[in-house]
């Protein structure tokens, strides 16, 4: 609630004081520019992903599918979009003071003394709380990772305790690495985790929409000689292949494909990311069906 009120403030600060039609009416398009904010845009989607998986599991059995998809899809697209916007308008009206000033540039758009200290607050506190929420979400993912090796889903207090500190501990040295130029780094490291996440999320859209549909034997998932075995050989290779093909197209600050100048500098990895693992797949997987279960199997159903 309290990052909600400081958001609606600096908006309304915004519009209050800043000629933002002046910044509409400058209708300069380009597509390198398009592209790379839609790259941003989905990598923020993409890697929302596993907050829905962390947290819908506490929902009732009861929920409608289609009520927490809309709850999740609007939630995460109206806030991610308002926020963007907002941050394009404040770097829009900055232009070079912009860059190495984003928060204090964004608090002096329309606060000073107390209030511009509130706001500052309103920011660390959202950065502690999502902090919060990122650490859970590494743990858990840790932690799938885990049992699934070690057919164990139970993990202790002082393991997960380790796991946290060390990727809050990881998490904060990248990001004292990259604070000199925080936002050109922070760019470059989206984009290029984005050509990771892509072809996951392909596989993982495809699988769950086309041919699983919800019928997963959760029991097996921490059964390394159950009905997944160690290593699904087939994602893993069209997974692989859906990385390297993005290769070539990947346009960031620390790499940039051989293909990127020929395309006038146009990021283009992540639509091929996006398409070339998910029509593999789905072709693998009609050529060869999995035995999928007939039904949802929970771990309280073992017998």
């Amino acid at each position: 609630m309290i990052g909600v009120l400081a958001f609606v403030f600096m908006f309304a600060q915004l519009f209050a004081h800043h000629d933002i039609g002046a910044l509409l009416a400058n209708r300069h398009f380009s597509i390198a520019s398009f592209l790379l904010s839609m790259s941003l845009s989905a990598s923020w989607q993409i890697a929302f992903g596993p907050y829905v998986a962390d947290y819908s599991r506490y929902l009732p059995r009861s929920t409608s599918p289609v009520r927490t998809f809309l709850a999740v899809g609007l939630g995460s697209v109206v806030g991610a979009q308002a926020a963007m916007v907002f941050g394009v308008f404040a770097a829009a009206l900055a232009g070079h003071a912009f860059a190495h000033h984003e928060v204090a540039y964004i608090v002096s758009l329309g606060a000073s003394g107390a209030v511009a200290a509130m706001l500052y607050f309103s920011i660390a506190f959202g950065k502690l709380t999502v902090t919060t929420l990122n650490a859970y979400g590494s743990f858990m993912s840790m932690a799938t990772i885990v049992s699934a090796f070690r057919a164990k889903r139970a993990i202790s207090t002082r393991h997960r305790f380790l796991y946290i500190i060390g990727m809050v501990g990881i998490s904060t040295l990248v990001a004292l690495a990259g604070r000199h130029s925080f936002l050109k780094e922070f760019t470059a490291f989206i984009l290029f985790l984005l050509a990771f996440f892509t072809p996951w999320s392909a596989i993982n859209l495809v699988d769950f929409y086309c041919f699983t549909r919800s019928r997963y034997d959760v029991p097996a998932l921490s059964n390394p000689d159950g009905r997944y075995g160690r290593w699904n050989a087939k994602a893993i290779g069209i997974y692989v292949l859906g990385v390297l093909v993005q290769m070539p197209f990947i346009s960031t600050s620390f790499y940039t494909g051989p293909f990127v100048d020929a395309l006038g500098g146009t990021d283009i990895s992540w639509i091929l990311g996006l398409i070339v693992p998910g029509v593999l797949y789905y072709a693998a997987m009609r050529l060869t069906p999995p035995v999928i279960p007939e039904r949802l199997i929970l771990p309280v159903e073992q017998d």
